[in-house]
């Protein structure tokens, strides 16, 4: 793994075991809890959209969680542990240095991917794992009423 990141330093020391390597290849990446929960109060609310799309011309690698194509909008529900969450971000203990720099690397890289949208006329939306579905949902709805052509 070392190294074959794009966006990691190539100092970052590999994962410390093989069990620490396992775990992280198990994470799932898309139909997560929160995710979910957004997906379905959307899908409620009366919105349809694209799941786990590639969103960056040029790159398929990143990819949002939720897609509205005609509004332009990508929607990311960020893992508290992965994306370094304020106020829920925990350190572990084993191998400290290469989880900074791994979460470090993924915070670089969602602010890239964020200003690479805005540049293509798109509006990123995130939405941490821990927020009030609710109160995301709100959010999302606000752009994409806001993004919605008028008649």
């Amino acid at each position: 793994m070392h190294g074959s990141l794009p966006w990691m330093e190539s100092t970052t020391p590999d994962p410390i075991d093989a069990v620490t390597r396992r775990r992280m290849q198990q994470q799932r990446r898309t139909g997560t809890g929160p995710e979910m929960r957004i997906r379905r109060a959307l899908h409620r609310a009366g919105w349809r959209y694209r799941v786990d799309r590639p969103v960056l011309e040029g790159d398929r690698r990143r990819r949002a969680d939720i897609v509205f194509p005609r509004l332009g909008v990508a929607v990311f529900v960020d893992g508290c542990f992965w994306h370094g969450c304020p106020e829920h971000a925990t350190a572990p203990h084993n191998n400290k240095a290469w989880w900074q720099a791994k979460i470090a690397a993924n915070r670089r890289r969602d602010r890239d991917t964020d200003s690479r949208l805005a540049d293509q006329g798109w509006i990123a939306v995130r939405v941490w794992e821990h927020e009030d579905v609710d109160v995301a949902i709100r959010r999302i709805v606000e752009v994409l009423e806001a993004r919605k052509p008028t008649r």
